[in-house]
């Protein structure tokens, strides 16, 4: 579970038609780009000023806990299984540590 001072968040990154996604999925933050590496990058500023935000406000821990979108969790569980349908739409995926959200580092791709 997820606090203020600490807890992580795993991420997504796919491919829909011609448009990349990337997902935070304990957050429910997706942002898009015209590449995979852009949607990763907005999606880490968005779940970087969420925090903070979070954090400032002393939010219950409940949204930092969310009930994760059932397509994306069908993703990331599909992509764990290695199921070849999920995995031609993923570029990649991984686990964000909320203390190290500021510099955008990533534990685990």
């Amino acid at each position: 579970m997820n606090t203020l001072q600490k807890g992580s968040v795993r991420y997504i990154v796919f491919r829909e038609r011609n448009c990349w996604y990337a997902a935070g999925l304990e957050f429910n933050i997706v942002e898009s780009g015209d590449t995979p590496q852009e949607a990763l990058l907005l999606l880490f500023e968005a779940l970087q000023g969420y925090v903070e935000a979070a954090r400032k406000y002393k939010a219950r821990p409940i949204i930092l806990n969310q009930k994760t979108d059932a397509e994306y969790e069908i993703m990331w569980k599909g992509q764990k299984d290695k199921k070849k349908s999920v995995l031609d739409k993923i570029f990649t995926s991984g686990i964000v540590n909320l203390n190290k959200i500021k510099s955008f580092a990533p534990i685990t791709a």
